[in-house]
């Protein structure tokens, strides 16, 4: 069960980078003029911040958590700033 749970855990780190790094085409739809809703962006960013910070803080580290949501925290804020 604990090897299943690591790779449960890897698994949905790497779907958490992916959804954030799909931000890309809101942040060039932003920057060519066709500007998205900012509350989403910087909502998503203001989360994975916090969730950087309790997988960072806590002892053990829990480096899948921080490396999921740390992508969140630049793209969300790039989205939010490129859209206001």
């Amino acid at each position: 069960m604990d090897k299943f749970i690591k790779y449960l855990s890897w698994i949905a780190t790497i779907t958490a980078i992916l959804m954030y790094v799909s931000y890309i085409p809101q942040i060039a739809n932003n920057l060519n003029g066709q500007k998205g809703n900012p509350i989403q962006p910087v909502v998503a960013a203001i989360n994975c911040t916090l969730w950087t910070s309790y997988g960072f803080l806590k002892r053990p580290r829990d480096y899948p958590i921080v490396i999921a949501n740390f992508p969140g925290v630049i793209f969300g804020l790039i989205a939010f700033l490129t859209s206001i």
